[in-house]
């Protein structure tokens, strides 16, 4: 079996693992656009505050493409799938004949039209790439204009903290990480991060841009000496579509991962999942919704049969030492409990958790996570436990028995 991937992340390493475990024998070739060993994204912002080494940014081992028996084409662009004769064809125009096909494009930095921004020179943040051109850059005391208040953006003003820069930060939303947070937690979050000296300007966006200078849309004026665009990511989609592929905001996928072209699959950031906690299907842009997802793709495409179900959001991320993680849906009856430092929400609706987001306080999140992907019926639950401090002797004696192999007989 001759198995292409395109893509090189998490979504990519799934598929190789998921593979390897039914094919051992198979071909496996895997191309990349970028010329890097299969590296962490959410670890490029640790690599520019110098938390994190070169060697340390990688997501798997060095030898882990010649332990998978994987070849590897890096530095080249796919440019077509040529469905009719099986193959990709490269920027170079050789094509590479594929029986099985993964498409793992991920998704590229979204950059919105404003006015005077194609005069202006500036930087995205999204690859190993993008961060290097920032360090090349970047000198103590800059003052450094940010366009976007979401996880890229805030995860790019924490890492230019570390060079003394005066950080401004404007978004068009009325609060900041909106993807993520509600309003009480987003509040407690701005006020975090303005105690390190990070501006921010909300309710606004860039109207017109000069050379070192931004006219906002309330009028206010903002200076720079380097312009970062975080607003967003948009899907690589692209390749199915002009394919014949199903494409809506993603590549559409069933729940074995196949889009709909013959021995196509897909997984990651460029498809639409289907979000367990809120019934309806989204772009689910998470690390590890896209390894599990290529590791189902894998496991099909080598020939056995596999189902990737109860997906739902979810997020563990920190900025300057404040901690968050969420998951699920914020849709339903609310519980919240906090204090000066820590935020807890948790969501219930039919008579199931459905949702949460831990501030400061982050322990125990896997147990609710753990719920919301089993739709646990809280009625077999403490529920007074559940919103204090939960644990296992929350459930009743035959969950627990079902969860931990029968200890508690």
């Amino acid at each position: 079996m001759n198995y292409v991937i395109i893509g090189n992340s998490a979504a990519a390493v799934g598929t190789i693992a998921g593979i390897r475990e039914i094919d051992s024998t198979g071909k496996i070739t895997v191309i990349s656009d970028e010329k890097y060993h299969t590296y962490s994204r959410p670890l490029i912002s640790y690599w520019l505050q110098g938390k994190v080494s070169d060697k340390n940014i990688y997501y798997r081992d060095p030898d882990f493409y010649e332990k998978n028996g994987v070849e590897t084409v890096l530095g080249k662009k796919v440019v077509k799938i040529d469905t009719a004769n099986k193959s990709v064809i490269l920027d170079d125009g050789l094509a590479v004949p594929y029986d099985k096909l993964m498409v793992a494009t991920g998704s590229k930095p979204f950059v919105p039209p404003m006015n005077g921004l194609d005069k202006v020179h500036y930087h995205t943040f999204m690859s190993y790439d993008s961060v290097k051109a920032i360090r090349s850059e970047i000198k103590d005391g800059m003052n450094v204009l940010i366009i976007g208040a979401g996880l890229i953006g805030l995860k790019a003003a924490e890492a230019l903290h570390e060079y003394n820069a005066n950080i401004t930060v404007v978004d068009m939303a009325d609060r900041i990480l909106p993807s993520i947070l509600d309003v009480r937690a987003g509040m407690k979050m701005q006020k975090h991060i303005e105690s390190k000296d990070v501006k921010f300007i909300l309710g606004t966006s860039a109207d017109e841009f000069t050379e070192h200078s931004a006219r906002l849309k309330n009028g206010m004026n903002v200076d720079f000496d380097m312009l970062i665009i975080a607003v967003g990511v948009r899907p690589n989609t692209e390749l199915v579509a002009d394919a014949g592929g199903r494409v809506e905001r993603g590549i559409i996928t069933d729940v074995t991962q196949k889009t709909s072209l013959d021995d196509v699959y897909a997984a990651g950031d460029c498809t639409v999942s289907h979000d367990a906690s809120s019934d309806t299907d989204k772009i689910l842009a998470l690390l590890p919704n896209a390894y599990m997802q290529g590791e189902v793709a894998g496991k099909n495409m080598a020939g056995r049969e596999f189902r990737y179900v109860n997906a739902i959001p979810m997020n563990a991320i920190g900025f300057f030492g404040l901690h968050i993680i969420s998951a699920g849906s914020y849709d339903g009856d609310e519980y919240v409990d906090e204090t000066e430092n820590t935020y807890k929400k948790l969501v219930f609706r039919d008579n199931t958790l459905k949702g949460y987001i831990l501030m400061g306080d982050v322990r125990r999140a896997g147990i609710y996570t753990s719920m919301i992907k089993e739709q646990t019926d809280l009625g077999e639950v403490d529920v007074e436990m559940l919103k204090d401090k939960p644990q296992m002797m929350m459930f009743g004696k035959a969950r627990r028995e079902e969860k931990l192999g029968g200890i508690f007989r």
